[in-house]
């Protein structure tokens, strides 16, 4: 099978990328920059550009969908363009293509709305209510690629929660980071029950949705490790890989969020060079329970996690070794 893996730069790109090519799939890749994947078939360009996109499709037999504005804070345009009207542009290409399967990447902040989640399984995709410019677009671009299943576009969305391994620069490495330079509270008392995914289960279960598209497309499954773990100890297990103390002062949730809906503000207006400090989605994200119900996941998609939280942790701690 010859299959297309967008945003193939990324960390859970790449894995997925070499995951395929190790499954024995022809794979070629479609981002902006080379993906660092041996054994691929690079194309560089942007989803937001329709030739670009339609160069990346020719002859593919199914994709998986993960290029996408990732971000705290920006333009609320620029998640617009490449979240929502790049899924658009894709799914026209696809089906124009011939192409007959579709795994969208998706995130389960498309159905947060900042209230805690305790055991549940993958509610519906809510972009009037997901919390941020990344999460409601997200949820539209979800809401689209579902739309768009067909018996000639068989699609299945697949929300895997807090990717993390070694090398990951969205979580691991500004914890690291921000515990280095004492910036890291925890929110309340830390106590809040999460979910996390360790780097290769995300990428395996996104191949077993591609072996599975025929018989659960149409659905959005959420993944995860199945290991919740309280704020305070991932953080900890994250610091501890890094040889950094962990965080151990303490703010209010409610202050927080306040604080970070006023820096979200002032980000609009004049944003800084990296991630804001703190925006009320990362408050709410880190003191509110969120954890999920995998049983339909790991039935429908015939899928186990392979590598525990710990074991991810004493290879992200390999990682930091001089």
């Amino acid at each position: 099978m010859k299959v297309l893996v967008t945003g193939a730069s990324g960390l859970l790109g790449g894995a997925v990328a070499a995951a395929v090519r190790d499954a024995g799939h022809d794979v070629r890749t479609f981002q902006r920059r080379p993906s660092g994947v041996t054994g691929v078939e690079d194309v560089l360009g942007s989803v937001t550009d329709r030739a670009d996109v339609e160069r990346a499709v020719a002859d593919v037999d199914a994709a998986i969908h993960l290029a996408a504005k990732v971000s705290f804070a920006g333009d609320p345009a620029d998640f617009v363009r490449v979240n929502v009207e790049g899924t658009r542009t894709l799914l026209r290409a696809l089906r124009r293509a011939g192409a007959g399967r579709l795994v969208f990447v998706s995130s389960p902040s498309v159905a947060h709305a900042g209230e805690s989640i305790v055991g549940d399984d993958a509610s519906p995709a809510d972009p009037e209510n997901a919390r941020g410019d990344y999460a409601r677009t997200k949820a539209q671009a979800e809401v689209l690629a579902l739309a768009a299943d067909s018996p000639e576009l068989r699609v299945v969305a697949v929300r895997p929660h807090i990717v993390w391994g070694p090398g990951d620069t969205q979580l691991v490495e500004r914890v690291v980071e921000r515990a280095r330079a004492g910036r890291l509270p925890l929110l309340d008392h830390g106590a809040a029950l999460i979910d996390s995914t360790y780097v290769d289960n995300a990428a395996s279960a996104i191949l077993a949705a591609l072996y599975r598209v025929d018989a659960v497309h149409g659905n959005a499954y959420v993944v995860t490790n199945g290991e919740p773990r309280p704020v305070a100890e991932l953080l900890a297990g994250i610091c501890a890989a890094a040889g950094v103390r962990a965080p151990a002062w303490r703010v209010p949730a409610r202050v927080a969020r306040a604080a970070g809906s006023a820096i979200e503000g002032v980000w609009r207006v004049r944003p800084g060079e990296d991630e804001p400090p703190m925006t009320r989605f990362l408050a709410e994200q880190l003191s509110t329970a969120h954890w999920f119900d995998q049983r339909r996941t790991r039935t429908d998609l015939e899928w186990e996690p392979s590598v525990s939280i710990d074991d991810g942790l004493r290879r992200l701690a390999a990682h930091y070794l001089p």
